[in-house]
């Protein structure tokens, strides 16, 4: 039996060292059976602008770029809350590979069908 997991991230440059933390227990599930998705809110949602987390590495971690392509290459998808994402002039063209506006109805939705919340 295949799992889901759901990650919330609300953080990006502002505080780094949660983004980074919520990217690696992104990627541990990603890398597991099953399916994967982080939502990201708040200051989080300008990581999925292409260029959003190049330079980006809290001390002693590693590049939140890696992260992100080792979870993308292992099928995570990052869904971008569209509200947070306007708010911030983000459109869908903005967005890296494996990254999708994707709103709260989607993302209750997955939990509803069984995905586990971490963080």
């Amino acid at each position: 039996m295949s799992s889901k997991f759901l990650v919330n991230c609300q953080h990006g440059t502002d505080d780094l060292e949660k983004a980074t933390v919520a990217m690696i227990a992104a990627g541990a599930a990603a890398a597991m059976d099953g399916e994967t998705a982080m939502f990201l809110t708040c200051e989080s949602v300008r990581l999925a602008a292409k260029g959003g987390m190049d330079g980006l590495q809290h001390e002693g971690y590693p590049a939140l770029a890696d992260l992100q392509q080792a979870f993308h290459e292992n099928g995570g998808q990052l869904w971008v809350c569209p509200v947070c994402a306007k708010a911030r002039g983000i459109s869908a063209d903005d967005l890296i590979a494996g990254a999708e506006i994707a709103g709260a109805a989607r993302t209750i939705g997955f939990v509803n069908d069984g995905a586990k919340v971490l963080m």
